[in-house]
């Protein structure tokens, strides 16, 4: 069993795949939205926390975690659209409704990525080191892997993503069983395929395939009139204060918080965060 994560595994249809999620407890809906290369397993102690007054729904996105990996384009395609289409999927067959939305790293393009296209549906935002918007920062330590050919298969034959994230991303060390859990989805070449698909998905040019949406994205934005809480860990390589600020512009009225924390925020940072979020609730 996986430390700390011991939820019942539930399956959805979304687009010819199987999508997995999580959803315990009852009451209002809070949404959690994942990055790369994390997984539901991110979330799994907010939703331990959260799950006794409120519904939590933590998905896996196609190719991560629990959920299917399919490995040939015609089969899925790898794009920040798609994934919005995933979620706005998985959204309607649960009949969700007046949602609270967390989401982390790529799961903020993605995640705000449906709240701007379905606003009806979102109560609040809580929004952690990420990004949804075009922005010319990248890490060095990223940008190489998106060379073509070499990148891809330094990510899924050497591993050098999701390995290296067990213990660049925290302040703190995490302990052994949790570094496991958070690779155990990705153990071999096949099932690290999202982790290469996402850093490729990146837009950094105009021309890139994901630009225009990410572009629309960080522009619907700003029509947000729900409530937001910024939550940040300052010690971030690669969603750095850079970001956090960019969303102060976009969303002036929102509450915020910065903790010496790294970018596994709720690793470093759980119960400064759960005391956050839960007022902000």
């Amino acid at each position: 069993m996986l430390s700390e994560y011991s939820y019942k595994s539930n399956f959805a249809p979304i687009n010819n795949q199987s999508m997995h999620y999580v959803d315990e407890g009852q009451g209002e809906v809070i949404l959690m939205v994942h990055g790369n290369p994390t997984w539901s397993y991110y979330y799994r102690n907010i939703v331990k926390s959260l799950s006794k007054n409120y519904r939590c729904v933590a998905i896996d996105h196609i190719g991560c975690g629990k959920s299917s990996k399919p490995q040939a384009a015609e089969e899925y395609s790898y794009t920040l659209d798609q994934r919005i289409k995933d979620l706005e999927q998985l959204v309607t067959r649960l009949q969700l409704e007046n949602i609270t939305l967390i989401v982390h790293d790529w799961g903020g393009a993605i995640g705000l990525g449906f709240a701007t296209r379905n606003q009806q549906k979102i109560k609040k935002l809580i929004i952690t080191n990420t990004a949804a918007f075009p922005d010319k920062f990248i890490p060095k330590r990223i940008n190489i892997l998106k060379f073509p050919v070499l990148g891809e298969w330094s990510m899924r034959a050497l591993n050098s993503f999701a390995w290296p994230a067990t213990f660049m991303t925290t302040k703190k060390a995490l302990a052994a069983e949790i570094k496991a859990g958070y690779l155990s989805p990705y153990n071999n070449y096949q099932n690290r395929i999202a982790i290469a698909r996402f850093v490729q998905d990146i837009p950094m040019t105009p021309d890139h395939p994901s630009f225009e949406t990410l572009y629309q994205v960080g522009e619907k934005l700003k029509e947000m009139k729900c409530p937001v809480l910024l939550l940040w860990g300052d010690s971030d390589f690669c969603f750095t204060l850079h970001f956090f600020e960019r969303f102060k512009e976009i969303f002036p009225q929102a509450q915020s918080k910065v903790f010496k924390a790294g970018h596994y925020l709720f690793e470093d940072a759980l119960d400064e965060t759960l005391l956050e979020i839960e007022k902000f609730l």
